[in-house]
């Protein structure tokens, strides 16, 4: 479950990040979204005043074969990328970014694999 400062617009940004849908009528503090297919993880998002931090327990990796082009289309949806964030010396194979919420995660390079 993610935390959010407002549903439907955490709603329009995880469904088209993930292609998810609704699972069931919306809420307006609560909603489960769930694989258009039907089958797959589902993402609940609640309405709360919690906010994330820095380093938090929990996170996505979304793994893609186009990195750069999942990083920009994510930006487009309202994503950020954190420029704070420790990277490590040398090469690496993820970008961490972060939903409007400020809910962090990584876009990994899968082509190393």
């Amino acid at each position: 479950m993610l935390t959010v400062s407002d549903v439907p617009v955490a709603m329009a940004f995880w469904s088209a990040a993930l292609d998810l849908v609704p699972r069931e009528q919306p809420e307006p503090g609560w909603v489960v979204l769930a694989p258009r297919s039907g089958h797959g993880p589902n993402l609940s998002l609640a309405r709360g005043d919690s906010r994330p931090t820095y380093f938090p327990h929990l996170h996505l990796d979304l793994y893609t074969e186009d990195q750069a082009g999942e990083v920009d289309r994510l930006v487009e949806l309202g994503a950020r990328r954190v420029e704070d964030w420790p990277y490590p010396e040398g090469e690496h194979d993820f970008v961490v970014i972060e939903d409007p919420d400020g809910n962090r995660f990584c876009v990994i390079d899968s082509t190393g694999d």
